[in-house]
């Protein structure tokens, strides 16, 4: 089967979405399917073998200047090839910049319009280069959010098209009122477009099937899947040293590293200073730095500087290492997480995880016994449930053995791979 699976790169950040993009195509490959993984936007960033295509469509800076000018929406193509370059791309990406809300919303909604939006250009490179180019037997779509573009795919190529969801409403929820009307007015429009729809779990297909009102039956779910390779190695064994509370996602508000700073403390000072150390590992982009800075800032002052760390973005190598070491993982979310990669990549690891009781996480705990719930938002119950693993050497051990054990049966890239492969027939059929 032809597959080609568009995939809106994050900037500089290594983003779930494009981790999870990236390892499912490399599944489908290695099964037997030939797969075209187009970036739009940036290049993909992936701490795996990136298996993108070289060419990136809707490049960032022609989108942006096609928003802001009339001028740049007629331009030769041959100049527009230029901009889309990954070098430049690649450097424009590490600038950390970033638009304002509403500059971001009436870009959103000009890509959701398609053919009427500002980027019709863009739309009819891909289009023409999947009709005369790859010539797929499926498109499958990131993203909601590119919707847009399946309208004028179905028309050309005559093709199915499938789209994911992964976490876009919580931008669209961001926006001020009456441009968020507007984008989902646009949306649940082009939602009718789409042959079927992807939701890594059963609470976000109930969600995103009401906020695009689309039927439930046509918001399949299909579990997130690892590349299992460098997972499960044996554990560090640290002897009497302190235990390590581990954190591993973007640093922002949205996460809840703040709530896990003031669990931190109180467990603190139950257990004894230099008994517990908190480590955190995640991409901190220029809007959160006030808030990385107040919390490192406040662990200062409480006189925990020392048990305390901050290993920035890291590599596949160095999040394992950081995932063996670690005692037990909590990213307590404030908002309903729809994928929490990282707790699959925790119990790859034998890592337990506690996560508050809401979104993605109950029915991942669930399937993998591999964890605690807490109340979502409460410090006390984040504190009880943590220091209870902690205190609880061969429950903390059983725990994420078991999560593992589920991880590498149900979990895995074939499963996801095949799962998605089914319904991309179902579809054609």
């Amino acid at each position: 089967m032809r597959v080609a699976y568009i995939s809106a790169g994050a900037a500089g950040m290594i983003c779930g979405a494009c981790l999870h993009d990236n390892t499912l195509a490399a599944a489908l490959q290695r099964q037997g399917h030939e797969v075209a993984l187009v970036p739009i936007y940036t290049p993909l960033r992936t701490d795996e073998p990136d298996v993108s295509t070289g060419r990136i469509f809707f490049g960032a800076v022609n989108v942006y200047l096609q928003q802001r000018s009339g001028l740049f929406r007629h331009t030769p193509w041959v100049l527009d090839r230029l901009l889309d370059s990954r070098g430049l791309l690649g450097w424009v990406s590490r600038m950390d910049s970033s638009l304002d809300a509403a500059e971001l919303s009436a870009l959103t909604l000009s890509m959701l319009r398609g053919e009427e939006g500002h980027q019709r250009k863009e739309l009819h490179k891909l289009v023409g280069w999947l009709r005369d180019t790859f010539r797929p037997d499926v498109v499958h779509l990131s993203n909601s959010l590119l919707l847009g573009m399946a309208g004028p795919i179905r028309e050309a190529l005559g093709c199915p098209v499938v789209c994911s969801v992964q976490g876009e409403e919580l931008f669209i929820h961001d926006m001020a009122a009456p441009d968020r009307e507007q984008v989902l007015e646009q949306l649940r429009r082009r939602s009718q477009d789409a042959d079927a729809f992807i939701a890594p779990g059963r609470d976000y297909a109930r969600e995103m099937a009401g906020l695009l009102d689309v039927p439930r039956e046509r918001m399949h779910q299909v579990p997130l899947g690892l590349n299992l390779q460098g997972h499960g190695a044996p554990r560090e064994e640290r002897g009497d040293g302190p235990l390590v509370i581990g954190y591993m996602a973007r640093i922002c508000p949205e996460k809840g590293l703040h709530l896990l700073a003031e669990a931190f403390r109180e467990i603190t000072r139950r257990l004894g200073t230099g008994r517990v150390r908190l480590e955190a590992a995640g991409y901190l982009g220029a809007r959160d730095r006030d808030y990385a800075r107040s919390i490192t800032e406040e662990i200062g002052a409480w006189g925990l500087a020392d048990s305390f760390a901050y290993l920035g973005e890291v590599d596949r190598e160095a999040k394992l290492a950081f995932l063996r070491r670690a005692d037990v993982l909590s990213v307590p979310a404030t908002y309903r997480e729809p994928k929490g990669l990282y707790v699959l990549e925790a119990l790859a690891n034998a890592t337990p995880v506690v996560q508050p009781a809401h979104g993605s996480f109950p029915e991942m705990l669930e399937l993998t016994g591999g964890g605690v719930l807490f109340e979502p938002g409460s410090v006390p119950a984040l504190v009880e449930a943590l220091e209870g693993l902690l205190s609880d050497a061969p429950g903390r051990r059983a725990l994420g053995r078991r999560g593992q054990e589920a991880v590498r049966r149900q979990f895995n890239d074939d499963v996801m791979a095949s799962r998605t492969a089914e319904l991309y027939r179902q579809v054609r059929a």
